[in-house]
């Protein structure tokens, strides 16, 4: 599927609004693809209230979302081996109240849950602003929001 910036934050706002807590999904892409963008729209859309820094520094952010969820933004970029995780609290990922996000996903290698999502974004050679995306459900996640026909409306 291919989505312009707009497409894209429409479509990640609409899985913020109906993901179902205790959910992984991983964001992959090379620096720029929109990752960072695609988690502030699930943030928004999961009812986030305020700014949605980039975790790149922190490694770990969490915010309050509604409905007593909690939303964990991870960025895995800085990590040098699976092994660090578990500083980070990886063996509670998922919690039952939590949708977690995390970029750079296959730098956990073998630690990745069995179950959760992946959304690969990746810029399109000469347009700036598209990215070609592809979502993989890996075991048995629960459902995420798929792309409706016509995101822009046309």
């Amino acid at each position: 599927m291919r989505l312009d910036q707009a497409e894209l934050v429409r479509w990640g706002v609409r899985i913020g609004e109906t993901i179902d807590v205790s959910t992984l999904v991983g964001l992959s892409g090379p620096l720029g693809a929109g990752k960072s963008v695609l988690a502030r729209a699930i943030g928004m859309g999961a009812g986030v209230e305020g700014p949605m820094p980039s975790p790149t520094f922190t490694l770990l952010q969490g915010y309050p979302a509604s409905d007593g969820r909690r939303l964990l933004h991870m960025d895995l970029h800085r990590i040098r081996s699976p092994d660090e995780l578990w500083e980070l609290g990886w063996s509670q990922l998922p919690g039952d109240d939590e949708i977690v996000l995390v970029e750079w996903p296959e730098r956990a290698g073998p630690f990745l849950p069995q179950d959760h999502w992946l959304i690969d974004l990746r810029p399109v050679p000469g347009q700036s602003l598209l990215r070609d995306v592809m979502v993989t459900r890996l075991g048995g996640p629960p459902e995420l929001a798929t792309f409706p026909l016509s995101l822009s409306g046309r």
